[in-house]
Protein backbone atom coordinates (compact mmCIF):
# COMPACT_ATOMS: atom_id res chain seq x y z
CA UNK A 1 0.00 0.00 0.00
CA UNK A 2 1.07 3.70 -1.00
CA UNK A 3 0.24 6.86 0.79
CA UNK A 4 -2.28 7.26 -2.24
CA UNK A 5 -4.22 4.40 -1.60
CA UNK A 6 -3.60 5.02 2.41
CA UNK A 7 -6.07 8.31 1.68
CA UNK A 8 -7.88 6.92 0.17
CA UNK A 9 -8.35 4.15 2.74
CA UNK A 10 -9.05 6.38 5.43
CA UNK A 11 -11.00 8.79 3.64
CA UNK A 12 -14.27 6.51 4.85
CA UNK A 13 -13.63 7.22 8.02
CA UNK A 14 -13.97 4.56 11.04
CA UNK A 15 -16.16 1.81 10.41
CA UNK A 16 -16.82 -2.16 11.08
CA UNK A 17 -13.62 -2.93 9.28
CA UNK A 18 -11.32 -0.20 9.80
CA UNK A 19 -10.24 1.78 13.03
CA UNK A 20 -7.74 4.72 13.86
CA UNK A 21 -5.33 5.00 16.46
CA UNK A 22 -3.22 8.37 16.95
CA UNK A 23 -0.12 6.27 18.06
CA UNK A 24 1.07 2.69 19.16
CA UNK A 25 0.90 4.12 22.98
CA UNK A 26 -3.20 2.25 22.85
CA UNK A 27 -1.85 -1.02 21.14
CA UNK A 28 -4.32 -2.39 23.48
CA UNK A 29 -7.43 -0.95 22.22
CA UNK A 30 -5.81 -1.41 18.78
CA UNK A 31 -5.45 -5.03 19.76
CA UNK A 32 -8.76 -5.16 21.39
CA UNK A 33 -10.37 -4.18 17.56
CA UNK A 34 -8.30 -6.49 15.79
CA UNK A 35 -9.27 -9.61 17.55
CA UNK A 36 -12.95 -8.25 17.25
CA UNK A 37 -12.24 -8.13 13.05
CA UNK A 38 -10.94 -11.47 13.41
CA UNK A 39 -14.25 -12.61 14.92
CA UNK A 40 -16.02 -11.20 11.91
CA UNK A 41 -14.88 -9.82 8.44
CA UNK A 42 -11.37 -9.22 9.02
CA UNK A 43 -9.67 -5.28 8.82
CA UNK A 44 -7.05 -2.78 9.19
CA UNK A 45 -6.09 -0.82 12.82
CA UNK A 46 -4.04 1.96 11.56
CA UNK A 47 -1.49 3.60 13.85
CA UNK A 48 -0.39 7.09 12.93
CA UNK A 49 -4.45 8.80 11.75
CA UNK A 50 -6.43 10.96 14.20
CA UNK A 51 -9.98 10.11 14.80
CA UNK A 52 -11.11 12.76 12.14
CA UNK A 53 -8.81 11.16 9.67
CA UNK A 54 -6.37 13.30 9.83
CA UNK A 55 -2.84 11.25 8.58
CA UNK A 56 -0.61 12.57 11.52
CA UNK A 57 1.63 9.49 11.63
CA UNK A 58 4.18 8.83 14.28
CA UNK A 59 8.17 8.37 15.20
CA UNK A 60 9.05 4.99 15.21
CA UNK A 61 11.45 3.44 17.81
CA UNK A 62 13.69 0.85 17.53
CA UNK A 63 11.22 -1.24 19.58
CA UNK A 64 8.33 -0.05 18.29
CA UNK A 65 7.11 -2.57 15.94
CA UNK A 66 8.46 -5.37 18.32
CA UNK A 67 6.25 -4.23 21.15
CA UNK A 68 3.28 -4.12 19.01
CA UNK A 69 3.82 -7.71 17.33
CA UNK A 70 3.98 -8.49 21.27
CA UNK A 71 0.39 -7.71 21.99
CA UNK A 72 -0.85 -9.23 18.70
CA UNK A 73 0.81 -12.43 19.69
CA UNK A 74 -1.64 -12.13 23.21
CA UNK A 75 -4.46 -13.24 20.29
CA UNK A 76 -5.90 -16.43 20.92
CA UNK A 77 -5.48 -18.76 18.26
CA UNK A 78 -2.61 -17.33 17.42
CA UNK A 79 -2.59 -15.08 14.09
CA UNK A 80 -0.01 -13.65 11.96
CA UNK A 81 -1.36 -10.35 10.65
CA UNK A 82 0.38 -8.09 8.04
CA UNK A 83 2.07 -4.99 9.56
CA UNK A 84 3.01 -2.67 6.76
CA UNK A 85 5.09 0.55 7.71
CA UNK A 86 4.53 4.11 5.39
CA UNK A 87 6.33 7.05 5.36
CA UNK A 88 4.63 10.11 6.35
CA UNK A 89 7.22 13.10 6.18
CA UNK A 90 11.92 12.30 6.99
CA UNK A 91 10.26 11.46 10.97
CA UNK A 92 6.94 9.91 10.91
CA UNK A 93 5.36 6.94 9.88
CA UNK A 94 1.97 5.10 9.90
CA UNK A 95 1.71 1.95 10.80
CA UNK A 96 -0.82 -0.24 9.04
CA UNK A 97 -2.43 -3.72 10.66
CA UNK A 98 -4.36 -5.65 8.21
CA UNK A 99 -6.55 -9.35 9.21
CA UNK A 100 -8.61 -11.45 7.38
CA UNK A 101 -12.06 -12.82 9.13
CA UNK A 102 -10.29 -15.80 11.06
CA UNK A 103 -10.56 -18.74 10.07
CA UNK A 104 -10.25 -20.57 13.60
CA UNK A 105 -13.09 -18.04 15.65
CA UNK A 106 -14.03 -17.04 18.29
CA UNK A 107 -10.63 -15.44 19.02
CA UNK A 108 -9.71 -14.38 22.13
CA UNK A 109 -7.11 -11.09 23.56
CA UNK A 110 -5.99 -11.37 27.40
CA UNK A 111 -8.89 -13.52 27.76
CA UNK A 112 -11.37 -11.77 26.43
CA UNK A 113 -13.57 -11.97 23.21
CA UNK A 114 -14.49 -8.84 21.19
CA UNK A 115 -16.94 -8.01 18.40
CA UNK A 116 -17.61 -4.83 16.70
CA UNK A 117 -20.70 -2.83 16.72
CA UNK A 118 -20.32 -0.32 13.41
CA UNK A 119 -16.74 1.63 14.47
CA UNK A 120 -16.83 0.42 18.40
CA UNK A 121 -15.45 -2.65 20.10
CA UNK A 122 -17.66 -4.57 22.71
CA UNK A 123 -17.13 -7.51 24.42
CA UNK A 124 -19.05 -10.06 23.01
CA UNK A 125 -21.95 -12.12 24.52
CA UNK A 126 -21.26 -15.64 25.96
CA UNK A 127 -23.64 -17.06 24.52
CA UNK A 128 -22.33 -16.07 20.80
CA UNK A 129 -18.56 -16.61 22.34
CA UNK A 130 -20.24 -20.09 22.90
CA UNK A 131 -22.12 -20.30 19.35
CA UNK A 132 -18.56 -19.55 17.64
CA UNK A 133 -16.95 -22.37 19.70
CA UNK A 134 -18.92 -25.28 18.80
CA UNK A 135 -18.83 -23.94 15.13
CA UNK A 136 -15.25 -23.86 15.23
CA UNK A 137 -15.03 -27.41 16.94
CA UNK A 138 -17.73 -29.04 14.55
CA UNK A 139 -15.54 -28.20 11.44
CA UNK A 140 -12.90 -29.66 13.05
CA UNK A 141 -14.48 -33.12 14.39
CA UNK A 142 -17.99 -33.40 13.82
CA UNK A 143 -20.67 -36.24 15.23
CA UNK A 144 -21.55 -37.12 11.28
CA UNK A 145 -17.19 -37.85 10.87
CA UNK A 146 -16.61 -39.81 13.63
CA UNK A 147 -15.96 -44.13 13.34
CA UNK A 148 -19.48 -45.58 14.07
CA UNK A 149 -18.67 -48.49 16.34
CA UNK A 150 -19.56 -52.01 15.94
CA UNK A 151 -21.33 -50.95 12.09
CA UNK A 152 -20.25 -53.27 9.16
CA UNK A 153 -20.87 -53.21 5.42
CA UNK A 154 -23.66 -55.72 6.24
CA UNK A 155 -25.75 -53.37 8.62
CA UNK A 156 -25.59 -51.27 5.08
CA UNK A 157 -28.05 -51.42 2.42
CA UNK A 158 -25.96 -51.93 -0.18
CA UNK A 159 -28.42 -51.47 -3.13
CA UNK A 160 -29.62 -48.17 -1.93
CA UNK A 161 -25.18 -47.68 -2.03
CA UNK A 162 -25.15 -48.93 -5.31
CA UNK A 163 -28.55 -46.61 -6.77
CA UNK A 164 -26.92 -43.55 -5.01
CA UNK A 165 -23.94 -43.92 -6.91
CA UNK A 166 -25.67 -44.87 -10.37
CA UNK A 167 -27.64 -41.71 -9.92
CA UNK A 168 -24.29 -39.75 -9.07
CA UNK A 169 -22.60 -41.02 -12.07
CA UNK A 170 -25.21 -40.36 -14.29
CA UNK A 171 -26.05 -36.87 -13.44
CA UNK A 172 -22.02 -36.40 -13.28
CA UNK A 173 -21.78 -35.85 -10.05
CA UNK A 174 -19.53 -38.63 -9.38
CA UNK A 175 -16.80 -40.16 -11.52
CA UNK A 176 -17.32 -43.62 -12.55
CA UNK A 177 -15.88 -45.87 -9.79
CA UNK A 178 -14.76 -48.69 -12.08
CA UNK A 179 -16.05 -51.65 -9.67
CA UNK A 180 -19.07 -52.00 -7.79
CA UNK A 181 -18.03 -53.22 -4.03
CA UNK A 182 -19.45 -51.58 -1.06
CA UNK A 183 -16.23 -50.51 0.35
CA UNK A 184 -14.94 -48.50 -2.70
CA UNK A 185 -18.04 -46.91 -3.19
CA UNK A 186 -18.53 -45.72 -0.01
CA UNK A 187 -14.28 -44.66 -0.19
CA UNK A 188 -15.68 -42.64 -3.01
CA UNK A 189 -18.09 -41.08 -1.34
CA UNK A 190 -16.28 -40.05 1.45
CA UNK A 191 -17.65 -42.50 4.14
CA UNK A 192 -15.15 -44.92 4.81
CA UNK A 193 -12.17 -44.09 6.27
CA UNK A 194 -8.84 -46.56 6.86
CA UNK A 195 -11.72 -49.39 6.29
CA UNK A 196 -13.65 -47.80 9.35
CA UNK A 197 -17.36 -46.87 8.49
CA UNK A 198 -18.12 -43.48 9.34
CA UNK A 199 -21.77 -42.63 11.16
CA UNK A 200 -22.75 -40.48 7.96
CA UNK A 201 -22.77 -43.75 6.35
CA UNK A 202 -25.13 -45.62 8.85
CA UNK A 203 -27.30 -42.37 8.84
CA UNK A 204 -27.48 -42.58 4.76
CA UNK A 205 -27.58 -46.32 4.31
CA UNK A 206 -28.10 -48.23 7.78
CA UNK A 207 -30.78 -51.14 7.51
CA UNK A 208 -33.84 -50.10 9.67
CA UNK A 209 -33.39 -52.63 12.38
CA UNK A 210 -29.85 -51.94 13.16
CA UNK A 211 -30.97 -47.71 12.89
CA UNK A 212 -33.67 -48.44 15.64
CA UNK A 213 -31.41 -50.14 17.81
CA UNK A 214 -28.16 -48.13 17.44
CA UNK A 215 -29.23 -44.62 16.20
CA UNK A 216 -32.80 -44.31 17.40
CA UNK A 217 -32.52 -40.50 16.63
CA UNK A 218 -32.98 -41.16 12.76
CA UNK A 219 -36.35 -40.68 13.31
CA UNK A 220 -39.27 -38.94 11.67
CA UNK A 221 -42.28 -38.54 13.21
CA UNK A 222 -45.83 -37.06 10.90
CA UNK A 223 -49.27 -36.07 11.74
CA UNK A 224 -52.17 -34.94 10.50
CA UNK A 225 -54.35 -32.79 13.00
CA UNK A 226 -57.70 -31.06 12.58
CA UNK A 227 -58.29 -27.61 12.86
CA UNK A 228 -54.89 -25.30 13.70
CA UNK A 229 -53.90 -26.71 17.15
CA UNK A 230 -52.45 -30.27 18.12
CA UNK A 231 -55.71 -31.09 20.47
CA UNK A 232 -56.96 -33.85 17.61
CA UNK A 233 -55.49 -36.16 15.81
CA UNK A 234 -56.71 -37.38 12.11
CA UNK A 235 -53.64 -39.02 11.57
CA UNK A 236 -50.14 -39.80 13.21
CA UNK A 237 -47.25 -41.92 12.65
CA UNK A 238 -43.60 -42.54 12.95
CA UNK A 239 -40.72 -43.73 11.79
CA UNK A 240 -37.64 -45.14 11.48
CA UNK A 241 -34.85 -45.77 8.96
CA UNK A 242 -32.42 -44.22 6.99
CA UNK A 243 -32.43 -41.18 6.06
CA UNK A 244 -33.37 -41.82 2.05
CA UNK A 245 -36.39 -44.44 3.47
CA UNK A 246 -37.50 -41.39 5.51
CA UNK A 247 -37.56 -39.01 3.08
CA UNK A 248 -39.74 -41.70 0.61
CA UNK A 249 -41.89 -42.28 3.98
CA UNK A 250 -42.72 -38.63 4.73
CA UNK A 251 -43.52 -38.13 0.58
CA UNK A 252 -45.39 -41.27 0.93
CA UNK A 253 -47.20 -39.68 3.83
CA UNK A 254 -47.76 -36.64 1.71
CA UNK A 255 -49.39 -38.23 -1.35
CA UNK A 256 -51.65 -39.56 1.47
CA UNK A 257 -52.44 -36.62 3.43
CA UNK A 258 -51.39 -33.72 1.42
CA UNK A 259 -54.71 -31.10 1.31
CA UNK A 260 -56.17 -30.66 -2.59
CA UNK A 261 -56.65 -27.07 -3.58
CA UNK A 262 -59.77 -27.20 -6.60
CA UNK A 263 -60.55 -24.68 -9.09
CA UNK A 264 -62.28 -23.94 -12.17
CA UNK A 265 -60.93 -22.43 -14.89
CA UNK A 266 -63.34 -20.64 -17.69
CA UNK A 267 -64.26 -22.30 -21.02
CA UNK A 268 -63.17 -25.93 -19.10
CA UNK A 269 -66.19 -27.89 -17.21
CA UNK A 270 -63.79 -30.13 -15.64
CA UNK A 271 -62.13 -29.62 -12.72
CA UNK A 272 -58.56 -28.85 -11.94
CA UNK A 273 -57.13 -30.03 -8.73
CA UNK A 274 -53.52 -29.40 -7.67
CA UNK A 275 -51.99 -30.09 -4.19
CA UNK A 276 -51.95 -27.17 -1.83
CA UNK A 277 -48.61 -26.98 -0.85
CA UNK A 278 -45.95 -27.29 -4.16
CA UNK A 279 -44.68 -31.03 -3.40
CA UNK A 280 -41.06 -30.30 -4.73
CA UNK A 281 -40.71 -27.29 -2.18
CA UNK A 282 -41.90 -29.28 0.77
CA UNK A 283 -39.54 -32.40 -0.41
CA UNK A 284 -36.39 -29.37 -0.14
CA UNK A 285 -37.73 -28.80 3.05
CA UNK A 286 -37.38 -31.99 4.39
CA UNK A 287 -34.06 -32.85 2.79
CA UNK A 288 -32.92 -29.61 4.12
CA UNK A 289 -34.29 -31.15 7.76
CA UNK A 290 -32.26 -34.44 7.19
CA UNK A 291 -28.98 -32.65 6.11
CA UNK A 292 -28.91 -29.64 8.77
CA UNK A 293 -30.60 -31.54 11.76
CA UNK A 294 -28.35 -32.20 14.76
CA UNK A 295 -27.45 -36.37 15.06
CA UNK A 296 -25.83 -36.17 18.04
CA UNK A 297 -29.01 -35.90 20.46
CA UNK A 298 -30.25 -38.79 20.73
CA UNK A 299 -33.89 -38.07 21.08
CA UNK A 300 -34.06 -35.78 17.98
CA UNK A 301 -36.16 -36.48 15.20
CA UNK A 302 -38.10 -34.51 12.05
CA UNK A 303 -41.15 -33.49 12.52
CA UNK A 304 -43.90 -33.17 9.45
CA UNK A 305 -47.01 -31.84 10.54
CA UNK A 306 -49.88 -30.77 8.66
CA UNK A 307 -52.83 -28.52 9.99
CA UNK A 308 -55.67 -26.93 8.08
CA UNK A 309 -54.17 -23.36 7.35
CA UNK A 310 -50.41 -24.60 7.63
CA UNK A 311 -48.01 -27.63 6.79
CA UNK A 312 -44.71 -27.13 9.18
CA UNK A 313 -41.14 -28.96 8.52
CA UNK A 314 -39.35 -29.11 11.92
CA UNK A 315 -35.62 -30.28 12.32
CA UNK A 316 -33.75 -30.36 15.95
CA UNK A 317 -30.71 -28.14 16.22
CA UNK A 318 -31.19 -24.20 16.06
CA UNK A 319 -29.01 -22.58 13.00
CA UNK A 320 -25.43 -22.05 12.91
CA UNK A 321 -22.04 -20.52 11.74
CA UNK A 322 -24.14 -16.89 12.92
CA UNK A 323 -26.61 -17.39 10.35
CA UNK A 324 -30.50 -16.11 11.24
CA UNK A 325 -33.67 -16.53 9.59
CA UNK A 326 -33.85 -13.78 7.38
CA UNK A 327 -30.45 -14.74 6.13
CA UNK A 328 -31.61 -17.48 4.69
CA UNK A 329 -33.42 -16.21 2.38
CA UNK A 330 -30.60 -14.23 0.85
CA UNK A 331 -28.02 -15.85 -1.44
CA UNK A 332 -25.33 -17.36 1.23
CA UNK A 333 -22.94 -19.49 1.11
CA UNK A 334 -23.95 -23.01 2.21
CA UNK A 335 -22.44 -24.52 5.30
CA UNK A 336 -24.32 -27.48 5.88
CA UNK A 337 -24.21 -28.38 9.62
CA UNK A 338 -23.55 -32.06 8.14
CA UNK A 339 -21.22 -31.70 4.96
CA UNK A 340 -20.72 -35.37 4.33
CA UNK A 341 -24.39 -36.16 4.49
CA UNK A 342 -25.73 -33.20 2.90
CA UNK A 343 -23.11 -33.76 -0.10
CA UNK A 344 -24.31 -37.33 -0.49
CA UNK A 345 -28.05 -35.75 -0.90
CA UNK A 346 -26.16 -33.51 -3.58
CA UNK A 347 -24.64 -36.55 -5.83
CA UNK A 348 -27.92 -38.43 -5.85
CA UNK A 349 -29.86 -35.65 -7.05
CA UNK A 350 -32.32 -34.84 -4.12
CA UNK A 351 -30.94 -31.43 -3.21
CA UNK A 352 -30.17 -29.74 -6.39
CA UNK A 353 -27.84 -26.69 -5.64
CA UNK A 354 -25.98 -25.78 -2.26
CA UNK A 355 -27.47 -22.85 -1.02
CA UNK A 356 -30.71 -22.05 -3.14
CA UNK A 357 -32.82 -24.47 -0.98
CA UNK A 358 -35.00 -21.46 1.23
CA UNK A 359 -35.09 -19.65 -2.16
CA UNK A 360 -36.76 -22.41 -4.37
CA UNK A 361 -38.89 -23.03 -1.73
CA UNK A 362 -40.04 -19.45 -1.26
CA UNK A 363 -40.31 -19.08 -5.07
CA UNK A 364 -42.25 -22.16 -5.42
CA UNK A 365 -44.72 -21.41 -2.62
CA UNK A 366 -45.21 -17.77 -4.06
CA UNK A 367 -45.95 -19.71 -7.69
CA UNK A 368 -48.27 -21.56 -5.70
CA UNK A 369 -50.39 -18.65 -4.62
CA UNK A 370 -49.38 -18.86 -1.04
CA UNK A 371 -48.31 -16.16 1.91
CA UNK A 372 -44.54 -16.25 2.45
CA UNK A 373 -42.85 -18.62 3.40
CA UNK A 374 -41.75 -18.72 7.02
CA UNK A 375 -38.34 -19.80 8.97
CA UNK A 376 -38.28 -19.56 13.14
CA UNK A 377 -35.33 -20.67 15.12
CA UNK A 378 -36.63 -21.37 18.29
CA UNK A 379 -35.69 -23.43 21.50
CA UNK A 380 -33.00 -25.12 19.51
CA UNK A 381 -35.22 -25.94 16.66
CA UNK A 382 -35.86 -25.15 13.03
CA UNK A 383 -39.06 -25.11 11.65
CA UNK A 384 -40.29 -24.22 7.61
CA UNK A 385 -43.56 -23.27 7.50
CA UNK A 386 -45.75 -23.05 4.92
CA UNK A 387 -48.95 -21.57 5.05
CA UNK A 388 -52.20 -21.52 2.93
CA UNK A 389 -54.88 -18.96 2.72
CA UNK A 390 -58.47 -20.63 2.05
CA UNK A 391 -59.79 -16.92 1.09
CA UNK A 392 -57.99 -16.51 -2.11
CA UNK A 393 -59.72 -15.64 -4.73
CA UNK A 394 -61.22 -17.99 -7.61
CA UNK A 395 -59.95 -20.67 -5.72
CA UNK A 396 -62.34 -23.67 -4.10
CA UNK A 397 -60.25 -25.36 -1.71
CA UNK A 398 -61.22 -28.50 0.46
CA UNK A 399 -59.36 -29.84 3.12
CA UNK A 400 -59.04 -33.50 1.74
CA UNK A 401 -56.52 -36.24 1.57
CA UNK A 402 -55.51 -37.63 -1.98
CA UNK A 403 -57.41 -40.39 -1.25
CA UNK A 404 -60.38 -38.89 -0.22
CA UNK A 405 -60.41 -36.60 -2.91
CA UNK A 406 -59.89 -39.84 -5.12
CA UNK A 407 -63.37 -41.39 -4.26
CA UNK A 408 -65.36 -38.16 -3.75
CA UNK A 409 -64.08 -37.78 -8.33
CA UNK A 410 -64.86 -41.56 -8.38
CA UNK A 411 -68.42 -41.02 -6.99
CA UNK A 412 -68.94 -38.16 -9.43
CA UNK A 413 -68.64 -39.61 -12.63
CA UNK A 414 -69.96 -42.88 -11.67
CA UNK A 415 -73.15 -43.46 -13.26
CA UNK A 416 -74.63 -45.95 -10.19
CA UNK A 417 -73.90 -46.38 -6.87
CA UNK A 418 -70.91 -47.65 -5.33
CA UNK A 419 -69.87 -50.81 -2.89
CA UNK A 420 -67.02 -50.75 -0.30
CA UNK A 421 -65.75 -53.21 -2.50
CA UNK A 422 -66.24 -51.54 -5.96
CA UNK A 423 -65.21 -48.41 -4.91
CA UNK A 424 -61.92 -50.32 -3.33
CA UNK A 425 -61.43 -52.06 -7.11
CA UNK A 426 -61.18 -48.66 -8.69
CA UNK A 427 -58.84 -47.06 -6.24
CA UNK A 428 -56.81 -50.33 -6.81
CA UNK A 429 -56.69 -53.11 -4.99
CA UNK A 430 -53.51 -51.46 -2.53
CA UNK A 431 -55.96 -49.32 -1.32
CA UNK A 432 -56.52 -50.01 2.39
CA UNK A 433 -61.00 -51.03 2.86
CA UNK A 434 -60.69 -49.84 6.48
CA UNK A 435 -59.15 -46.90 5.61
CA UNK A 436 -61.61 -46.12 2.70
CA UNK A 437 -64.23 -46.94 4.90
CA UNK A 438 -63.22 -44.37 7.49
CA UNK A 439 -63.04 -41.80 4.17
CA UNK A 440 -66.57 -42.42 3.43
CA UNK A 441 -67.78 -41.58 7.48
CA UNK A 442 -65.98 -38.77 7.20
CA UNK A 443 -67.27 -37.36 4.06
CA UNK A 444 -70.80 -38.26 4.61
CA UNK A 445 -70.95 -36.24 7.96
CA UNK A 446 -69.16 -33.27 5.52
CA UNK A 447 -72.70 -33.81 3.91
CA UNK A 448 -70.82 -34.75 0.54
CA UNK A 449 -71.64 -38.70 0.66
CA UNK A 450 -74.72 -40.54 1.19
CA UNK A 451 -74.92 -44.25 1.08
CA UNK A 452 -78.41 -46.54 1.38
CA UNK A 453 -78.49 -50.14 2.62
CA UNK A 454 -76.60 -51.60 5.05
CA UNK A 455 -73.14 -53.62 6.10
CA UNK A 456 -72.13 -55.00 3.18
CA UNK A 457 -75.07 -54.09 1.45
CA UNK A 458 -74.44 -50.52 1.50
CA UNK A 459 -73.96 -48.34 -1.42
CA UNK A 460 -72.51 -45.32 -2.13
CA UNK A 461 -73.00 -41.81 -4.04
CA UNK A 462 -71.58 -38.33 -4.25
CA UNK A 463 -74.66 -35.92 -3.07
CA UNK A 464 -72.90 -33.11 -4.75
CA UNK A 465 -69.40 -31.06 -4.47
CA UNK A 466 -70.25 -27.66 -4.48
Amino acid sequence: MNHEELKHLVAYGESETLEFKNSTSTRRQGTMTLCAMLNQLGGYAVYGVAQNGKIVGQSIGERTVENLSAEIQRIDPPVFPTIVRLPVDKSREVILVRVEAGTAKPYQYRGNAYRRIGNTTVKMSSAEYGRMLVDRLHSEQRWENQPAPDWTIDKLDVAEIRNTVAEAVRSGRLNEPGNRKPEDLLCGLGLMNDGVLLRAAAVLFGKREFIEAKMPQCLLRVARFRGTDRMQFLDNRQYIGNAFTLLSNAEGFLRDTIPIASRFESGRMQRIDEPLYPPLAVREALANALCHRDYSLGGGSIGLAIYDDRLEVTSIGGLHFGLTPSDLFDRHESKPWNPLIARTFYRRGVIEEWGTGITKMADLADLAGLPKLEIEDINDCVTVRFRNNLNFPKRDIRIFSNQQQAIIDLLNRSDHDLTLNEIQAELGNQANKRRISKDLSLLKSKGLVENTGYARGSRWKSISFD
